[in-house]
């Protein structure tokens, strides 16, 4: 079964962050030059909350706020779910689904160490499954000899 280390071996272990006292007009712009949906805050080396479109539509928007005038720590979401490198895609996608999440940050030894998207998950399932059709297509055409 995929892991997250996999994952990562795949797409990369960079990862965009910003500081929890920034201006959440400073994470957005971040976010739209990555195109990116969401950013690690990360004070000191540490993880300390994680701000996406979803904390900023809800915190700020749709509470008629500024975001020149709003830090990142006053609409981060600070209670952040991580994975590990060894957790699979099954671990992913049940965190995600039951903690309504799109971004799960990978730490290693206490360290970020990369970030999986659901984006990444999908494209992981969709190709186990292209794989398996491939097998089992190749199982009933006769090509695994015999």
């Amino acid at each position: 079964m995929i892991n997250v280390k996999e994952i990562l071996k795949r797409k990369g272990k960079e990862v965009w962050s910003i500081v929890s006292d920034a201006m959440a007009y400073k994470a957005l712009e971040i976010m739209a030059e990555k195109d990116v949906g969401a950013l690690m805050v990360i004070d000191d080396g540490k993880l300390v909350g994680m701000f996406s479109e979803r904390d900023y539509a809800r915190k700020v928007v749709l509470k008629g706020k500024e975001s020149h005038q709003i830090s990142v720590s006053e609409i981060m979401c600070k209670d952040v779910v991580c994975v590990k490198l060894d957790s699979s895609v099954e671990e992913c996608m049940t965190l995600m689904t039951e903690k309504h999440i799109r971004h799960l940050p990978v730490k290693h030894d206490d360290k970020v160490v990369g970030i999986v998207t659901i984006g990444d998950i999908v494209k992981q399932i969709i190709a186990a499954q292209q794989d398996t059709i491939g097998h089992l297509e190749s199982y009933i055409t006769g090509g695994f000899g015999g």
